[in-house]
């Protein structure tokens, strides 16, 4: 089935050139130019995938990440015309699975999509992941605490899955950033901790004093079963 984009951007140049990338690697795009305008078109077109420009008229992009997370998991890549540290947290805390500063190459745009659809994808062969009560279904792409189901991106619920099944392995931050984007990645090891705060933020009782995912001070994360 050919998968959908929805690429939301106020420079049509960029927005001609994102779609004539895609569209050459067989998937259907659907454009908006501004934030309310996007989450118009989120709605009645439901893509696979969002890629969305931080800098938006009407909406801000940060505004439309936090509109389409209160409802949907649809992966998000951020674009930013600012190499600022602060924009890219922010997104990734809002929920976005990945950013790209421009100017980007629309090849490597490509392979980002490419990637976060295929891990979204569900893998057979995968078991049910149980430690505590915390339960991690890959094959579903469902994790529950207790008898709550839990709403992850894409992002968080591969994070979640790599260390739940590797129970009381470290895994530092560059090592985490490979298996989940692939050795050809180069972003910044720090947005790790944004994710894993959200992740977090939604299957720990208390985020502050963490049940399940551990920080192993200058060494990077492992999830244990709580005592």
């Amino acid at each position: 089935m050919t998968k959908k984009i929805l690429v939301i951007d106020d420079e049509v140049k960029i927005t001609d050139i994102v779609r004539a990338y895609l569209e050459r690697e067989g998937f259907r795009v659907v454009v908006a130019y501004d934030g309310e305008a996007a989450l118009q078109v989120f709605r009645q077109e439901k893509p696979d995938l969002v890629v969305l420009d931080l800098m938006l008229p009407k909406l801000s992009g940060n505004e439309v990440c936090r509109a389409i997370r209160k409802d949907h998991d649809t992966p998000i890549i951020m674009l930013t015309a600012r190499d600022e540290l602060t924009d890219k947290i922010v997104g990734l805390e809002l929920g976005a699975d990945d950013y790209l500063t421009k100017p980007f190459e629309g090849r490597e745009l490509v392979a980002r999509v490419k990637a976060i659809l295929r891990r979204a994808e569900p893998r057979q062969t995968t078991k049910l992941i149980r430690t505590g009560d915390l339960s991690v279904d890959a094959e579903r792409r469902q994790a529950t605490v207790g008898n709550q189901q839990i709403e992850l991106t894409t992002t968080e619920f591969d994070l979640l899955r790599l260390l739940a099944a590797n129970p009381g392995r470290v895994f530092s931050r560059g090592e985490l950033l490979d298996r989940l984007q692939g050795d050809s990645y180069e972003g910044y090891e720090r947005t790790i901790d944004s994710h894993i705060k959200n992740l977090r933020r939604k299957i720990e009782s208390d985020p502050e004093k963490p049940a399940y995912i551990h920080t192993v001070y200058g060494a990077g994360y492992k999830l244990e079963t709580p005592r």
